[in-house]
C-alpha cells in the first residue's frame, strides 16, 4: 500500500512529490475536478520560490508577475519598502495546476473529483470507495474533513474578487499594497494576465451591518489606496467566501497518526505573506520524516518547533489590530507595530527571514504593543523605530532553529513574507505625510 495525500494544493502535491523521488510514490486525491481559484493573497516569498524551484517547478515560466515593493496603507497615511528579497505573484488557479501536473510526471497517482467524506483506523472513506493507506497525509487546506474540525475561528469573512483596470495596473506595477481599514484590512497586487487580486478580511458583524458584497465595495473604495476599484471591472460572477478561518491555529503531536499538512497544520494570518511557504515547507517536511520512517507524532512536533515563533508574532500583531480602532489621529495599529519593528533584528536563516519568513527576536515588541492595548493604554506614538535589544534566549533560539533547519533548503538564505520584511524598512505611519514614499527612510 502506497501513502495516501488527501488534497492537490500546495502543501500536499509537495509531499507527494518528495515522497515519490523517495521511492514512495503515493496516492493524491483531490475534490476539484479541474482547475479552480481559491482564495488567497497568491503571493509567493523567496522561500516559497526556492521551495518550487526544489520541486521542479519553474513559477516565472508560468508568467508569475515580479513583485518587488510592498506598500502599507492606513487611510491617508502610507508607508512603502522596496523587499529585500525577489518575490512572485501568482495565481492559485494556475501555480496548483502546475504542481499537479509536476506531482503525476514524479510518479504520483492523481485521483480528481473524489471527495473524502470521513477517516478513521487507517481508512479513507471516498466518493470513490474506501482507501486503505499506511499513512494519511491530510492537506485539505482551510477545509475540514467531517469528524476532524480545527477550532472555530472568530467572526471574521474573507473574500476574494479579480479586477481588472489598466490605469491601477500600472499604479501597482510590482507592488503588494495592504490596507487596513476599520473592520479589517485588505490586500491588492496584481497576478498573471493583466488582472488585479483582492483579498480582504472583515468583521463578520461590520459585514452584516452593510448586508452585501456591494456595499463593501463601496466602503473599500473609499479607503483612498482602494478608491480605484470603484471603476474597474470585476471578473468573477461573485467573490469567493469563507467565515471562522482559525488564525493561529497550530496542531500539535496528537494519537490518531494523521500527518496534518499547511493550513490543516498551522494557519497563519494572511497579512504575513508567509501561507504558501508554511503549505510547501509542511509537505516537504512531511515527505522527508515518512520516507525516513518517521511517525506522525514526530513530524508534528517538529513542524510545531519552525511554526510556533512566526504564527505567534503574526497572532499578537492581529490581536493589537482587533482591540484598537481605526480614527483620524492615530493609524491602525497593527500597521504601527508591524512598521515600527526594529531593522536588523536576529531573523534565522540569514538572508532577510526566518525559515517561515517572519524576524525572529521581535515577537516581545510587538506582544508589548498588545498588552498595552488590551490595557487601554496607548502603547507609544514615538515618532521612530523603537529600539529594544533582543532577548538573548530568542538570539539562542535562532542560531537553534537555523541549525535544524530543512535538508533541502541547507546552504541556501531564507526569503520571508511581504509585510514581514517590510518592517525592515522600519517607518511608523504616523511619521509620515499622506502618500509619502519611505524606501530610502
Amino acid at each position: 500500500m502506497s501513502p495516501l495525500i488527501i488534497g492537490g494544493g500546495l502543501a500536499g502535491t509537495a509531499a507527494g512529490i518528495d515522497l515519490a523521488r523517495a521511492g514512495q510514490a503515493p496516492l493524491l486525491i483531490e475534490r476539484e475536478a479541474g482547475p479552480h481559484d481559491k482564495i488567497c493573497g497568491e503571493f509567493l516569498s523567496g522561500e516559497a520560490m526556492a521551495a518550487l524551484a526544489g520541486l521542479g517547478v519553474d513559477a516565472p515560466s508560468l508568467s508569475a508577475v515580479p513583485i518587488t515593493r510592498v506598500e502599507i496603507n492606513a487611510g491617508h497615511r502610507q508607508a512603502a519598502a522596496t523587499l529585500p528579497f525577489p518575490a512572485l505573484s501568482l495565481s492559485r488557479r494556475v501555480l496548483d495546476e502546475a504542481m499537479l501536473e509536476r506531482a503525476a510526471a514524479a510518479g504520483v497517482t492523481v485521483q480528481r473529483g473524489v471527495s473524502v467524506r470521513g477517516l478513521a483506523d487507517g481508512v479513507a472513506q471516498t466518493t470513490a470507495g474506501d482507501i486503505a493507506a499506511p499513512a494519511l497525509l491530510l492537506a485539505t487546506g482551510k477545509h475540514d474533513v467531517r469528524g476532524l474540525p480545527r477550532p472555530d475561528g472568530p467572526d471574521e469573512i474573507g473574500f476574494k474578487m479579480y479586477f481588472r483596470d489598466a490605469a491601477l495596473s500600472r499604479r501597482l506595477a510590482g507592488t503588494v499594497a495592504v490596507t487596513f481599514f476599520d473592520g479589517g484590512y485588505a490586500g491588492l497586487q496584481p497576478v498573471e494576465g493583466g488582472r488585479l487580486n483582492l483579498c480582504l478580511l472583515v468583521d463578520g458583524a461590520h459585514y452584516r451591518d452593510l448586508g452585501s458584497w456591494p456595499a463593501l465595495l463601496a466602503r473599500l473604495t473609499r479607503e483612498p489606496a482602494l478608491a480605484a476599484l470603484a471603476d474597474a471591472e470585476p471578473l468573477l460572477p461573485r467573490p469567493l467566501a469563507i467565515s471562522r478561518v482559525p488564525y493561529g491555529h497550530l496542531a500539535g503531536p496528537t494519537t490518531d497518526g494523521l500527518w496534518r499538512l499547511g493550513d490543516q497544520a498551522a494557519v497563519i494570518p494572511s497579512f504575513c505573506g508567509d501561507g504558501m511557504a508554511i503549505a510547501l515547507e509542511s509537505g516537504r517536511l512531511a515527505a522527508t520524516m515518512l520516507a525516513q520512517g518517521a511517525s506522525a507524532a514526530d513530524y508534528q512536533r517538529a513542524l510545531l518547533t519552525r511554526t510556533r515563533r512566526p504564527v505567534r508574532l503574526a497572532m499578537a500583531a492581529l490581536a493589537v489590530a482587533r482591540h484598537r480602532p481605526l480614527d483620524g489621529v492615530v493609524v491602525h495599529p497593527v500597521a504601527r507595530a508591524v512598521l515600527g519593528l526594529v531593522p536588523g533584528a536576529p531573523v534565522v536563516g540569514g538572508g532577510g527571514g526566518g525559515p517561515l519568513g517572519l524576524p525572529c527576536g521581535r515577537e516581545h515588541e510587538v506582544l508589548r504593543h498588545h498588552h498595552r492595548a488590551e490595557e487601554g493604554e496607548d502603547g507609544g506614538e514615538g515618532d521612530g523605530p523603537v529600539a529594544v535589544e533582543a532577548h538573548p534566549r530568542e538570539r539562542r533560539g535562532a542560531r537553534r532553529l537555523r541549525g535544524d533547519d530543512h535538508a533541502a533548503h541547507r546552504g541556501g538564505a531564507h526569503r520571508g513574507g511581504a509585510v514581514s520584511l517590510a518592517v525592515r524598512a522600519a517607518v511608523p505611519l504616523r511619521a509620515l505625510g499622506p502618500h509619502d514614499d519611505a524606501r530610502d527612510v
